[in-house]
């Protein structure tokens, strides 16, 4: 197998793209492209990224948009990039999962020394989890979609942020506080009856018995889990 890492580029500029293909290359680098947000997780999803370089400025949605919906099923270190250098800027991103963040203009030493610590940092993001299929239940985490039996299910915001996350530790109890946390934000972790509400729905969409339930089990006064899909 070989160990060429694999960086994916998500920038609109074809001038940008260009310097970073050719001086990511000289290294020996494998250089994927897209330029929109899009097309970014599209590529990260069909590839399996070992970083991704991302820029701010997309022209379908920025990237502190596609920085969040990455960060729903993968843990590939991401680079952002921008011409704005104000301090919140670099704040908000790194707090929303950035690992680091270099301002345009920028040297390409600089910028491939921060590859290089990076790609250092985390040896196998390629073990990022696109998908998760239990009983017939597909969540596909990378596009956003729920499959039973192959018939698509369709569910609210809440409900798919929900079952996302549980998806994501599929066969591991997830806290009502983190469920609560994570979906509704920090200043609603004492409501609980908003999730009974959301796993009630989830349950009755997906036939999932809430007496006898076979895909999201109880785990009274703590949290939910997932069924574990099979090895």
């Amino acid at each position: 197998m070989s160990d060429v890492k694999r960086i994916l580029v998500i920038d609109d500029e074809a001038a940008i793209r260009k310097f970073l293909r050719i001086s990511l290359a000289s290294q020996n680098y494998q250089v994927i492209e897209a330029e929109s947000g899009e097309g970014g997780l599209e590529q990260a999803a069909l590839n399996g990224p070992d970083l991704v370089i991302l820029d701010i400025g997309l022209p379908d949605q920025d990237g502190h948009a596609v920085l969040t919906r990455l960060r729903e099923w993968s843990p590939v270190p991401v680079l952002m990039l921008s011409v704005r250098a104000g301090e919140g800027e670099k704040v908000r991103a790194l707090d929303a999962g950035a690992n680091d963040y270099v301002t345009k203009p920028f040297g390409v030493q600089e910028l491939l020394a921060r590859v290089r610590a990076l790609l250092r940092a985390s040896p196998a993001p390629n073990a990022a989890l696109s998908a998760v299929e239990v009983d017939g239940l597909r969540v596909d985490l990378a596009y956003r979609q729920v499959t039973l039996n192959e018939m698509p299910i369709a569910l609210t915001r809440k409900e798919y942020a929900v079952l996302a996350m549980l998806a994501a530790h599929a066969g591991r109890l997830v806290t009502q506080q983190q469920l609560l946390r994570e979906v509704w934000g920090p200043t609603h972790v004492e409501h609980t009856h908003y999730l009974r509400i959301v796993v009630g729905r989830l349950r009755q969409k997906l036939g999932d018995d809430p007496a006898a339930p076979a895909l999201i089990m109880t785990e009274v006064g703590v949290g939910y889990r997932l069924k574990a899909p099979l090895a």
